[in-house]
């Protein structure tokens, strides 16, 4: 049976797209609830989408071992809840005529360095905490691009060990008739 198995699936605490949506999902939920108004509907919606992020990451990691094709849909939706988000997050700073950063600048080339060194939320969650909601939108502009990069090489991945090792029911058919051969 381990021969169905596909070998690195489902330890997604491992993977690094799951590490920074959970680092995203944290400065979301922090965020909404520090800086947008009690009952704004913007909450749940940007709330719901980070932790979608993250939660379409660990169901596809759960599905692995059984369909590649659900494992692959469910790592693109966590990579369009994201999307949603990136976008939730430029409309604050834009409604606000508050400026997004611009590649090549100090903030964000610093910020970019930050979130290719660090994965932890503790780390991010301590910066977090004494900036404004500009700098901290700004921020989360950033590790969700990064997540997304990381979701489309998880994703090209996914689909070359699909394509070289096929999915769960060819590798079962295969291991049938190589048994009926002997």
């Amino acid at each position: 049976m381990s021969e169905l198995i596909p070998a690195g699936h489902g330890n997604y605490k491992q993977l690094l797209s799951y590490q920074k949506t959970d680092v995203i999902y944290r400065i979301t939920y922090f965020f909404c609830h520090s800086f947008l108004q009690r009952g704004d509907r913007t909450i749940d919606q940007m709330v719901q989408a980070a932790r979608s992020g993250k939660q379409n990451i660990i169901e596809g990691c759960a599905a692995s071992s059984t369909s590649a094709k659900t494992e692959i849909k469910l790592v693109n939706v966590a990579k369009a809840s994201l999307k949603e988000l990136l976008e939730d997050f430029e409309d604050y700073l834009k409604t606000r005529n508050a400026r997004q950063w611009e590649k090549g600048s100090a903030e964000y080339e610093t910020m970019r360095r930050l979130g290719r060194d660090h994965n932890d939320a503790e780390f991010f969650m301590k910066i977090v905490e004494t900036r404004p909601p500009e700098t901290i939108a700004n921020m989360a502009i950033i590790l969700i691009n990064q997540a997304d990069y990381l979701l489309y090489r998880q994703l090209e991945r996914l689909s070359a060990d699909f394509v070289e090792n096929g999915g769960f029911s060819e590798r079962m058919t295969a291991l049938r008739r190589n048994k009926r051969k002997y």
